[in-house]
């Protein structure tokens, strides 16, 4: 099928690692709107349609990186639910239109995923991304050495960065109030 210059860079901005299959799709979808040629319009659709991402869209587009090495247990429950119902760290953004468009972890210790999938992110348009709560508590885990490095890589992307999802960094929930948390752990 022939392609309009426009409709290809839209398809240029798609990962590379689903490339084949957003093309696929966009073809499919001019096939079924009986389009000889793929347009630009066309290719928008299926991008916004498959990747949750229109132009123009006014929403503050929110990710969260989280340990991996946590991430073994924990299922990342009190981060969805935080953001969900805009409790905790993601209370700044109640009555706004927010969109959570990445949730990832580190990658291990050094973060050396982070900068890769966050500058990803980037190209549709990521907002802030927040540090969640179990990379920046020493308890019940061990404290991440690499906080502050995976917060300046971030920031290096021109990218806002809060601290923390469900828990404010040295607090801890104990039924709906919150505690000062003295640490106990040495490193």
């Amino acid at each position: 099928m022939e392609w309009e210059d426009k409709a290809l860079k839209v398809l240029d901005e798609v990962p590379d690692f689903v490339k084949p299959i957003a093309r696929k799709a966009i073809e499919k979808m001019a096939e079924e709107h009986r389009m000889k040629k793929v347009t630009e319009e066309i290719a928008l659709k299926v991008k916004a349609k498959y990747l949750g991402i229109e132009e123009g869209e006014n929403k503050k587009k929110i990710a969260i990186v989280r340990c991996d090495i946590v991430s073994e247990v924990c299922p990342g429950i009190g981060c969805l639910q935080a953001y969900e119902n805009s409790k905790e760290l993601f209370e700044r953004y109640t009555g706004k239109d927010t969109a959570l468009v990445g949730f990832f972890t580190c990658g291990g210790c050094s973060g050396r995923r982070t900068f890769r999938l966050t500058n990803n992110l980037k190209r549709y348009g990521v907002d802030v991304i927040h540090m969640s709560s179990c990379m920046l508590m020493e308890e019940p885990f061990n404290r991440c050495i690499f906080k502050e490095d995976i917060k300046k890589s971030i920031e290096a992307l021109g990218i806002e960065v809060v601290e923390g999802t469900h828990h404010e960094v040295g607090k801890f929930a104990l039924g709906n109030r919150f505690h000062e948390k003295k640490s106990t752990r040495k490193i």
